[in-house]
């Protein structure tokens, strides 16, 4: 069974997990895993390229065959 995006009203497959940690103000996303982790929230590819991050937190983009991104919102 294919996992869907964990965004209300989607129901595109699962090809990355977001996990963040508050603290530090960074979100990850990484290519989604096989298994399910219940910290981590699944996004399709629309979902997941289309993620902002909110002022002044750090988004470490780690998905193969995705241009590395790093970015830091500000104002």
């Amino acid at each position: 069974m294919t996992r869907q995006c964990d965004r209300p009203g989607c129901g595109e497959a699962v090809v990355a997990t977001l996990a963040y940690d508050q603290r530090a103000g960074t979100v990850w996303l990484d290519d989604a895993g096989e298994d399910l982790d219940p910290h981590a929230y699944d996004l399709c590819r629309r979902h997941a390229d289309s993620l902002s991050v909110p002022r002044g937190w750090h988004l470490r983009d780690r998905r193969r065959g995705v241009q590395t991104r790093l970015r830091v919102v500000t104002g």
